[in-house]
């Protein structure tokens, strides 16, 4: 009887570029975003828990259209973050039984690009502060009360620290600008 094989706990994330501007903008947006992605979930996941997840790079277009969809908010917006079909797990990081699929972060270029510009931020560094947010949202953790957000804008700290950007909140008040 042949051996089954061993089940990969590694993580996985897939990534869908739809808008060609972000591969012409930044080439290397791919990797930096995987790595942004693998990061947070490093840091918010089991090192047991197998995952998986899809980031979108769509133009504003689309992010306007999801957001529309699914937020009823008819404008676009720099990052939409979309939860797998399980339950979410009872505190943040938590693995979920049986689920390796957590959502999708889906990321919109010319909003990104224009808040890169205007905060003096290079695209990918701005993108992969996105990235990490969104990924935080899919493992639970959010920034509607105060006290969570403090928890997650200091782990949000901790994992672009990490990755060698500067810290997104510095200059902005607690809950300023924050999606």
């Amino acid at each position: 009887m042949p051996k089954a094989k061993p089940q990969s706990t590694a993580p996985e994330v897939g990534i869908l570029v739809s808008d060609a501007r972000w591969e012409r903008a930044v080439p290397e947006i791919e990797a930096g975003l995987r790595r942004a992605a693998l990061a947070a979930l490093k840091a918010g996941w089991p090192a047991n828990g197998a995952a998986e997840l899809s980031l979108a790079l769509v133009d504003d277009v689309e992010s306007q259209r999801l957001n529309r969809s699914y937020r009823q908010q008819d404008r676009p917006t720099n990052v939409l973050s979309f939860p797998g079909e399980a339950p979410p797990a009872a505190t943040p990081g938590q693995a979920r039984p049986g689920q390796a699929m957590l959502g999708d972060v889906v990321l919109a270029f010319e909003t990104a690009a224009g808040e890169a510009t205007a905060q003096g931020k290079s695209l990918l560094d701005h993108a992969s502060h996105l990235v990490v947010h969104g990924v935080l949202h899919l493992l639970g953790y959010d920034h509607v009360e105060a006290k969570a957000a403090e928890e997650m804008e200091s782990l949000e700290r901790d994992v672009l620290g990490h990755l060698g950007i500067a810290d997104p909140y510095a200059d902005a008040p607690l809950n300023e600008g924050r999606g």
